[in-house]
């Protein structure tokens, strides 16, 4: 990887004209050099507006495609304009964006292609209800048999991929659950998948993709 990558963040948002403009202004106040897009997921408020207002790209699908649709097109947009790194973010404001130096950090070593900021490891355990809890067991417990390698937050919206993965992915992301099965998939495939701690904030309003 080059010392300057060209690096795209993409966040997938579907009703969240509340929370948009705050990501956007936190991720620009890190001072990254990153490109922001946007993909509006068929919102019925003015996400797409006040994303623009914020200065970010955006690009509108006309219905909602759900979280792996909208991921999708913005891979597509990463791998045709020649990004090296694609972040992805939620648009609701939960990652914190002066983070994203610690998954970049893995990808810029060369040491993984998936970087996952995950919740769950480290001294910054993420309280979650227990039947969430319960799936997240399930889904670590499952993957792990799949791929041979333990993940502990597989349903992570807070992510970077290398210029590989973006190519993979472009081609095909999965749509029925997508964090997950983007583990399984990269990890059955030959691709190098790394964690590392992360904090996450209480949702507060919007909807998921």
């Amino acid at each position: 990887m080059n010392p300057q990558p060209k690096i795209l963040v993409i966040i997938p948002a579907y009703n969240e004209a509340e929370n948009i403009g705050s990501v956007l202004d936190e991720i620009k106040g890190t001072g990254l050099p990153l490109d922001i897009l946007v993909i509006d997921d068929g919102s019925f408020d003015r996400t797409t507006e006040v994303a623009q207002a914020h200065g970010a790209r955006v690009v509108r699908l006309p219905i909602n495609l759900g979280i792996g649709g909208a991921v999708q097109t913005g891979f597509k947009f990463a791998r045709d304009n020649g990004y090296e790194v694609a972040i992805q973010i939620d648009g609701d404001g939960q990652h914190i964006p002066s983070e994203l130096p610690i998954l970049l950090d893995v990808l810029a070593r060369n040491e993984a292609d998936l970087c996952i900021g995950s919740r769950y490891i480290g001294e910054r355990q993420y309280r979650t209800p227990f039947a969430r809890r319960l799936g997240m067991i399930v889904f670590t417990s499952v993957n792990s048999l799949l791929i041979g390698q333990r993940v502990t937050d597989n349903t992570s919206g807070f992510r970077a991929y290398n210029r590989r993965a973006i190519e993979f992915l472009s081609r095909y992301y999965p749509t029925d659950y997508p964090e997950p099965e983007v583990v399984v998939i990269l990890g059955r495939t030959g691709f190098r998948i790394q964690e590392r701690a992360v904090k996450m904030r209480p949702r507060h309003s919007g909807a998921q993709p």
